[in-house]
């Protein structure tokens, strides 16, 4: 799950799971695999850092 913020300052939580796409437009808008679409405050590389983030914590590095 990650934490955005739309376009009216609500933050909200999304499973990082269900994101399909992240585009400019020229707000940012997120698509998620059942369709949904949300436009938010975040830049689509500070999506991309907060699905790596997300990523990293659920599945560390093999050591």
């Amino acid at each position: 799950m990650i934490e955005i913020t739309t376009l009216n300052g609500r933050r909200v939580t999304i499973n990082a799971e269900l994101i399909e796409m992240v585009e400019r437009v020229p707000e940012t808008l997120i698509t998620l695999t059942t369709g949904r679409k949300m436009l938010v405050k975040e830049t689509p590389e500070e999506v991309k850092q907060l699905v790596l983030e997300y990523r990293r914590l659920i599945q560390p590095p093999v050591s």
